[in-house]
């Protein structure tokens, strides 16, 4: 959302991009969870192979929709790259801080 702020003083459509950028990122990364934990306990290839299905998701989704907003709806690229970069480094410090273990 900072991002996406500070896109809005080179107008609306550059805020978009990088709103676009973020969800982007946000989405990938939540189907990516959904197939690579949502298969029960199986042997470790079937996990493995299922945390690898989960990644390219991910990346199919997060180029397929730079793709649809740089190509389809004319969007520029450079914000919605800087939201797909402010999300990554989102998601690195949020997994690197340990909130999410118990303390």
């Amino acid at each position: 959302m900072v991002t996406a702020l500070a896109f809005l003083a080179k107008g609306v459509t550059w805020s978009l991009a990088a709103v676009l950028g973020g969800a982007a990122i946000a989405v990938g990364g939540w189907l990516s969870s959904v197939i690579a934990l949502g298969g029960g306990v199986n042997p470790s290839g079937g996990a493995l192979a299922r945390l690898l299905a989960g990644v390219a998701l991910k990346w199919v989704v997060v180029v397929g929709v730079l793709l649809l907003g740089v190509g389809t709806a004319g969007l520029p690229p450079v914000p919605m790259l800087a939201g797909v970069v402010v999300a990554l480094v989102a998601q690195l410090i949020a997994m690197a801080s340990g909130h999410a273990q118990n303390r």
